[in-house]
């Protein structure tokens, strides 16, 4: 499963600046829909497009590999 790496690039990111930086401050820069980056933010196995996550990569100036993880998924038959 990917998992988007979002809610601590904002964390860092207003850490580094000092301020809050809400879904709706990204929405206006990027051009994506607050409804889109919460669900990237907070819906498990999110599916986005390749689009949005270069906006991401380019607001937050990270990589992909910055922004998503591949996380193992347990099968029901691992131990």
């Amino acid at each position: 499963m990917i998992r988007f790496r979002l809610k601590e690039l904002i964390a860092e990111k207003e850490f580094q600046e000092g301020r809050r930086i809400t879904l709706e401050e990204i929405s206006k820069a990027t051009g994506i829909h607050r409804t889109t980056l919460s669900k990237v933010s907070n819906q498990k196995g999110y599916n986005t497009t390749t689009e949005v996550l270069d906006k991401l990569c380019e607001y937050f100036q990270v990589s992909l590999g910055q922004l998503a993880e591949h996380i193992k998924v347990k099968s029901q038959g691992d131990a």
